[in-house]
């Protein structure tokens, strides 16, 4: 039973969206949409369908920061219930790939993250084991597994009372795969001291104990890993195997066999082609491979060769963790099409599954025409957007955007004629490309959304906050104005998000603000995902008063802190800055009483047109519900998140990329430790560095420099007020360590005070 604990209930228009979508699923409804403005309850609304629906559910993300946003709320809702977190569990990632024209070889590089590999463990053995399952996941659930079936047959089940013998038990878990040990245990081990069994599980947290007696087990204790304090007892144990992959030793054979055929029908191919580079490229390679294989059951990129170890024929998707849903559907849900699955901000998740399969074989082919891996590597692949879709019996997609696909494939499930606006999109979500090319009659999202009948919304706040007021102001001096309104708002304790349109600019302007004595940091993709978190959670908790980003300041950022939303170049017309980016971005600042957006631009474009109008529009329909319940707007209070543990991995260098760590938030953990950095510089997230980039010739304010070049000694009436200023600027040049400029300026304050008492003298 998926049991539902919160201290609220439905409120707003919450409750009529989630009866409107329970009709359409329980009538058998393939696609649903939900539009959710920001600050709507989304959440707390897809909590409560789970409630009532009863069904195990998979609701999807487009990346790990908001899937790990949507896991700890569905956790605090859920509390006795499997909610897991499955993304991918690389920190960082660089595939393998072959670039023909410059006939360079890009080897594979990972980092991978325990933490997140012990999650996806959870995820599949709850799977198979609980009926009680919500999973958050990125698009790493369209990627290969095992097959369900395997996963669940090679396990081991241990009963209180059962007649076993413990070394028939050891020698079970070392056949899935454990490794055993007589010193200290580590996840994935086992280890037998007399009549005590201990046995860690790559899930789980907390290591098994089992005691046995003449009779056969005893107790099965959950225990304390470090203290082997006993946590918990219980009755029954289900132990998975230690690895994700699972196959038997006459498959595993036979797939070497298959590997050695594939191979010597490859060289032949080379061969006839006259391609003898090649044909002698994939021979040596998958020779070594094979012999690895063989004495060490692995190799360096042995997911390429996955269509033999599972006896897949050729073309054959992969399982995946969907395939894991519609097994638990069928063992405890009556079905295999009872389960559900929740697409959040589908207008950007969609897409991104979408253009999974075309990256993948584009990259394989490189490696595959030039003899650097077998044909069999193309079907170690995501699932094409087909795929998926056919994969899934009920979707609903979730976005306070909606995008175009997922319209239209509301409409052809519901058989509504599409709207002419929509002809050009691909059908199916995505999975059959449209033949007929985009109309040049410009059409707002609004527009076509009152074409299309079923859309369930959700436009009023339960918290009664209206949407920002917006404000155009042109982009000439745009720095210099925003930094005034940025100093005001710091002043009230809140914070301000600032989106630009490249990196460069993004860092230049975090960079600017620093050197003016703002708290700023700049946030986009070349920041590994803990960092973005880290960077985020000090944003909330006052040690960073402004973020500057790109993109990763859009969809489902949950910041209440945030009263300003800056948006440079507003007016430019592009994906960056159209109607659903530009709606996304200014929701922001929608959960705090005081939000205000300041579109930067010299002109109003279409995008900024719709996006301002529905924004007004959103803003009268919430004002008029607050008067008529006599609701007053209250900024949307959530808890203060802590700088834990993941901080310290981020100064050790242990998120970055590559083997040694990447981009350290400062150079080095000072003696006296993390706190002693974080205090000296009020920073949650490390020291910024300062360097000669173009902020430094273009941005910095002009005054100081004029008034050291040209003052004139002998006017005497503004020199306080211009001492003043400097000492202010020296002082600021100081603090963040830029000691070279706060000299000159001390220096200069010297000789200005030093000619001043000259012309005083008689």
């Amino acid at each position: 039973m998926f049991v539902l604990k919160s201290d609220y209930g439905t409120a707003g228009d919450q409750q009529q969206a989630v009866d409107k979508l329970i009709e359409q699923i329980e009538s058998g409804q393939e696609r649903c949409v939900l539009l959710g403005v920001t600050g709507s309850g989304k959440t707390f609304a897809m909590a409560n369908i789970i409630k009532k629906l009863q069904r195990p559910t998979l609701i999807l993300s487009h990346n790990k920061t908001l899937a790990r946003q949507l896991w700890q709320e569905m956790s605090d809702l859920f509390p006795e219930n499997a909610v897991e977190y499955f993304v991918s569990y690389y920190d960082y990632y660089q595939p393998e790939a072959y670039i023909p024209g410059r006939d360079l070889f890009i080897d594979k590089e990972l980092q991978m993250n325990e933490r997140i590999e012990q999650e996806r463990f959870s995820t599949v053995a709850s799977l198979v084991s609980r009926p009680d399952v919500i999973a958050v996941g990125s698009v790493s659930i369209i990627y290969g597994l095992n097959p369900p079936e395997v996963f669940e047959q090679n396990h081991l089940r241990l009963c209180t009372g059962e007649e076993s013998d413990p070394q028939n038990i050891v020698h079970d878990l070392v056949g899935l795969q454990y490794r055993r040990t007589k010193g200290d245990l580590t996840k994935g081990d086992v280890r037998l001291r007399g009549e005590i069994l201990d046995i860690w599980m790559p899930s789980r947290d907390d290591p098994l104990r089992i005691r046995f007696n003449w009779e056969g087990i005893e107790k099965i204790q959950v225990c304390e890993a470090v203290s082997w304090e006993v946590l918990d007892e219980i009755e029954e144990a289900w132990i998975h195997p230690r690895e994700f992959y699972m196959t038997d030793e006459e498959r595993f054979n036979d797939a070497l066999r298959d590997i050695e055929d594939e191979m010597d029908e490859r060289i032949r191919y080379y061969d006839s082609k006259s391609m003898e580079l090649e044909s002698h490229r994939i021979e040596q390679r998958t020779k070594f491979d094979l012999e690895m294989l063989s004495e060490i059951g692995s190799c360096k990129g042995v997911e390429n060769y996955s269509l033999h170890f599972d006896g897949r024929e050729k073309g054959q998707r992969a399982y995946c963790l969907l395939d894991f849903f519609s097994r638990n559907a069928t063992k405890f849900h009556g079905g295999k099409s009872n389960y559900l699955v929740i697409m959040d901000e589908s207008h950007v998740s969609l897409p991104q599954v979408g253009g999974m399969y075309g990256g993948d074989y584009s990259r394989k082919k490189n490696l595959i025409d030039h003899g650097f891996r077998l044909p069999s590597a193309y079907d170690n692949r995501p699932l094409k957007i087909k795929e998926f879709q056919e994969l899934i019996p009920q979707m609903l997609y979730v976005s306070a955007t909606p995008g175009e696909r997922e319209l239209r494939h509301l409409a052809e499930i519901t058989n509504q004629a599409v709207p002419e606006g929509l002809l050009h999109v691909s059908s199916g979500g995505g999975a059959i490309p449209s033949k007929i090319k985009k109309s040049k009659e410009k059409r707002t999202m609004q527009q076509v959304l009152s074409e299309i009948d079923g859309i369930v919304k959700m436009e009023i706040r339960p918290t009664g906050l209206l949407d920002p007021k917006i404000e155009v102001r042109p982009t000439e001096g745009q720095v210099q104005d925003l930094l005034g309104v940025i100093n005001e708002k710091i002043k009230l304790n809140q914070r301000i998000l600032v989106t630009v349109l490249t990196i460069k600019f993004a860092e230049e302007i975090s960079e600017y603000f620093q050197r003016m004595g703002v708290k700023a940091h700049y946030l986009h993709s070349e920041i590994d995902t803990l960092e973005r978190t880290e960077i985020i959670k000090a944003l909330r908790i006052g040690h960073i008063d402004v973020i500057v980003g790109i993109n990763l300041l859009r969809e489902g950022l949950d910041i209440p802190e945030v009263s300003l939303v800056a948006i440079f170049d507003a007016d430019k017309q592009g994906f960056l800055r159209n109607e659903r980016a530009l709606l996304q971005t200014i929701g922001r600042a929608s959960r705090n009483e005081d939000g205000s957006v300041i579109l930067y631009a010299d002109t109003i474009s279409p995008a900024m047109e719709a996006a301002i109008e529905q924004t007004i529009s959103r803003r009268s329909r919430q004002n008029k519900h607050n008067i008529i319940n006599n609701i007053t707007p209250i900024t949307i209070k959530k808890s203060i998140p802590k700088m834990g543990l993941e901080i310290e991995d981020l100064m050790a260098g242990v998120a970055g990329k590559g083997e040694k760590g990447g981009r350290k938030l400062v150079g080095k953990i000072p003696k006296k430790g993390i706190n002693a950095l974080t205090n000296k510089f009020d920073l949650g997230v490390g020291a910024w560095s300062s360097n000669n980039s173009l902020v430094d010739n273009i941005s910095q304010p002009n005054w100081i420099d004029q008034e050291i070049n040209n003052f004139d000694d002998s006017k005497n009436e503004e020199l306080e007020k211009i001492i003043k200023k400097l000492k202010k600027e020296m002082k600021q040049a100081a603090e963040r360590l830029d000691f070279e400029r706060a000299a000159t300026i001390r220096d200069r304050i010297y000789q200005m005070k030093n000619a001043t008492d000259s012309n005083l003298e008689p």
